[in-house]
């Protein structure tokens, strides 16, 4: 398997001189399997450049598979130009939506809305296919499967698992570790850790092993109580996660967009450093847009 960053920001893009080497566009990760099936990972902004490469390839089939719908995550998604073109064929994986009652149909439908894009859903020229995912339900593409796992953001998220040929890789999304909402001595207290326990376990055995752990790790640990119930992650607990599930190579991604890259490589230095001589430690490395990893 090949994987590409093309959008490694989260929250809003930001571009400038001062994000010009780990990149400003928002989430977007190609991965093309061993027999070439193009798999995308959310369509951030960065999905924009990826939709010109696809262009000397048509026509295209692409499986789009969604982690959540904040703006962030889909507002490339109307600028894919293989959507536009006659003889593409598109599927869009997503969750349903507990809240609205819809599945990843409804992230085109609202932001295609004539009264904010120009073009309607309706003049989409390509074939799209719209498929409602569950955790735990493998989805085959040509020689991968992808898996879905229910991790932790303030709307439904789904990190995901693609298996190709005996390599892996997950990708969290946003997320955020579960925390008890009890403080100890609190009736509750015991009862919530136990959950918070189990989910913890849960989400690690879904990762195990991996090849490449791509995981939101947008704060860092001082910052983090000040963000807490936001729905990220920082450096420690991707590393962490890392860790517990044994993955070899863990991928920083979703960098804070106030950030610059210097102060980003300072404080991934930081929390490297805490790290050092752990035992079974990964190879950590930051997301870098345009970077391409063969497995």
């Amino acid at each position: 398997m090949k994987v590409k960053f093309w959008g490694v920001r989260g929250s809003i893009p930001s571009p400038g001189p001062k994000t010009m080497r780990y990149g400003g566009n928002t989430t977007c990760i190609e991965v093309r399997t061993d027999g070439n099936d193009l798999i995308v990972l959310d369509g951030g902004t960065g999905i924009f450049p990826l939709a010109q490469t696809l262009l000397k390839e048509l026509p295209v089939t692409a499986h789009i598979f969604n982690t959540h719908s904040h703006w962030d995550h889909i507002h490339g998604l109307p600028f894919f130009i293989p959507i536009f073109i006659p003889g593409n064929n598109i599927h869009l994986y997503g969750a349903f939506d507990p809240i609205s009652g819809a599945g990843p149909e409804r992230i085109m439908s609202i932001q295609m809305q004539y009264s904010y894009f120009p073009v309607r859903e309706a003049e989409m020229q390509s074939r799209i296919h719209y498929q409602t995912v569950m955790p735990g339900e493998m989805v085959s593409v040509g020689t991968a499967t992808v898996t879905p796992t229910l991790l932790n953001h303030p709307v439904i998220n789904l990190g995901y698992r693609i298996e190709c040929n005996g390599k892996s890789v997950f990708f969290t999304g946003d997320h955020e570790p579960h925390y008890n909402i009890y403080v100890p001595g609190d009736d509750g207290y015991a009862e919530y850790q136990a959950l918070v326990e189990e989910q913890w376990q849960s989400i690690v055995e879904s990762i195990r092993g991996v090849d490449i752990l791509i995981a939101d790790s947008a704060y860092t640990r001082q910052e983090y109580p000040a963000k807490k119930g936001w729905g990220h992650g920082t450096f420690d607990s991707s590393i962490q996660l890392a860790l517990a599930a044994g993955a070899k190579t863990l991928y920083c991604t979703h960098h804070e967009p106030t950030r610059s890259d210097d102060d980003l490589e300072r404080v991934f230095a930081e929390a490297l450093a805490r790290y050092d001589g752990t035992a079974g430690l990964p190879a950590i490395r930051l997301a870098r847009e345009g970077d391409e990893i063969e497995i």
